[in-house]
């Protein structure tokens, strides 16, 4: 069977690609991916914190005393390559990855401002990374500023990212934009090659017990699989980029539907983090095993053959098969 994929003019063997996760810090586990048939990794993230709160340590160290000394400015500073800023960490990870697999290695970037974003990126593609992924965590909670407003925010991120370096670019953004389909046009022509649905952004949690606000890290279940493939049949065919889908990709099944609902390739993290690296493995059988069976002779052959545009019930990836949903949920009870 045929499972080979583009995703941002990257050839892939076949659409499963790990992303971003514990998995994809340390190279045994990387190994351990590719070895499972992987077709591509995505790395941990960059976090914009990191780069803000290690050039600042960096800066205070470099100052400290030197108003004491007229010798100091020309005379005891270190170089900088003499100090692991976080990044550099990173840096290395990014090409050691690149050395020791022979599948793409995508790179992250997170935050949600330009900040260092365009220095690291170039630092990004110059450490050898085959593309670069912008995870944009920007929660709109400014009540002065309108949804454009936000908007726009995204749209100059990514046209300052894409000016800064020449290697294939895709954007990881949530759902919440007011025409969802509108903004990923429009962040495909701000310099988006891939569009990456949907960022899960991990929500707070009130501890009664303590009274602490802290995070609440829960893995995903292929329940919620449905709001990426309902965008990713509407999408399909409409955007000129690559399209990946992430949240909810657990089984076999759950990749066939996205494949049919348009993706180039599927995203995994927490089924990952469930099963280990090998459920790679169990996925592509699945996916193999399904498609021999109903006679396709590749993975291209079945992409979007239910994609809204190819659907014979294309209502159903909108609102007016809701009313009917209710009423056969209601008549089965």
């Amino acid at each position: 069977m045929n499972l080979t994929t583009n995703y941002l003019g990257l050839e892939l063997a076949n659409p499963i690609v790990p992303s971003s996760s514990p998995l994809t810090r340390d190279i045994e586990s990387l190994q351990q991916l590719e070895a499972a048939g992987a077709a591509a990794v995505v790395l941990p993230s960059l976090f914009e914190e990191q780069i803000e709160h290690e050039a600042m340590a960096v800066h205070s160290a470099l100052d400290y005393g030197s108003e004491i000394s007229a010798e100091s400015i020309g005379g005891y500073f270190p170089e900088m390559d003499d100090y692991n800023t976080g990044a550099g960490d990173y840096l290395d990870k990014l090409r050691t990855a690149k050395e020791t697999l022979t599948i793409p290695v995508i790179a992250s970037l997170n935050g949600d401002s330009a900040g260092g974003w365009t220095l690291y990126a170039r630092i990004i593609e110059d450490a050898g990374a085959d593309a670069l992924e912008l995870n944009i965590y920007l929660i709109a909670a400014d009540m002065n500023k309108a949804g454009p407003e936000v908007a726009d925010e995204y749209l100059r991120l990514v046209e300052r990212v894409r000016e800064a370096v020449t290697i294939p670019l895709s954007v990881k953004v949530g759902p919440f934009f007011t025409s969802m389909a509108h903004m990923a046009g429009r962040l495909v022509e701000a310099g988006a090659d891939g569009l990456v649905l949907f960022n899960r952004f991990y929500q707070p949690d009130i501890d009664l017990d303590t009274l602490t606000v802290g995070p609440n890290l829960v893995l995903s279940s292929s329940q919620e699989l449905r709001l990426v493939l309902r965008w990713m049949a509407i999408l399909h065919g409409r955007v000129n980029a690559s399209l990946a889908a992430t949240t909810g990709v657990h089984t076999s099944e759950d990749v066939l539907k996205l494949v049919l609902a348009g993706a180039d390739v599927t995203m995994m993290a927490s089924a990952l983090l469930k099963h280990g690296p090998d459920h790679v493995t169990t996925v592509l059988d699945g996916v193999t095993r399904w498609l021999e069976e109903r006679d396709y002779l590749s993975l291209d052959q079945a992409r979007g053959s239910l994609s809204q545009a190819s659907s014979p019930n294309p209502a159903a990836f909108e609102r007016s098969n809701y009313m009917h949903a209710l009423t056969e949920y209601s008549s089965k009870r």
